[in-house]
């Protein structure tokens, strides 16, 4: 794995900041914009995970997604990945939705040098297997959100 460093940061949060209702559970529970900096040459395609490190059981995966096409910005609700089963059941984007309490949530972008050839629904393990030796950059956007 690479030691460069994407760029991760929202219009919607600041990092260590508040996630807006609009993007959990509680509300629409759409993805929020994110915007990509420091994209190395090379990169073929974009890789997200978003997940809850503060989920009591284990970390909770809220959204897989891969074979984003090279972009410095991925618009709110984005829909232009192949995308993963979530610990939801989904092949969506879910939103923070914690039982009680605030919890973490970690944005990572990956940058890749190639396409994936993972199906819709495959697993975060078998698309964390697939980015293996293939990962230029990544990138990390943490923020958190409490149900009211």
């Amino acid at each position: 794995m690479s030691n460069v460093s994407l760029r991760i940061s929202s219009a919607a949060f600041v990092e260590k900041g508040t996630i807006p209702t609009q993007y959990t559970c509680d509300g629409i529970d759409i993805s929020p914009p994110l915007e990509i900096d420091d994209i190395p040459p090379g990169t073929a395609s974009l890789a997200i995970i978003v997940d809850d490190p503060d989920a009591p059981a284990k970390v909770w995966t809220h959204w897989v997604a891969w074979n984003i096409p090279v972009t410095s910005l991925l618009q709110e609700h984005y829909s232009g990945a192949v995308e993963g089963v979530n610990d939801f059941g989904h092949t969506t984007y879910n939103g923070p939705c914690p039982p009680k309490g605030a919890h973490c949530y970690q944005f990572r972008v990956f940058a890749l040098d190639c396409q994936l050839s993972l199906q819709r629904g495959a697993s975060l393990h078998e698309l964390i297997t697939a980015m293996r030796g293939h990962i230029l950059a990544k990138g990390l956007l943490t923020a958190y959100y409490s149900r009211k």
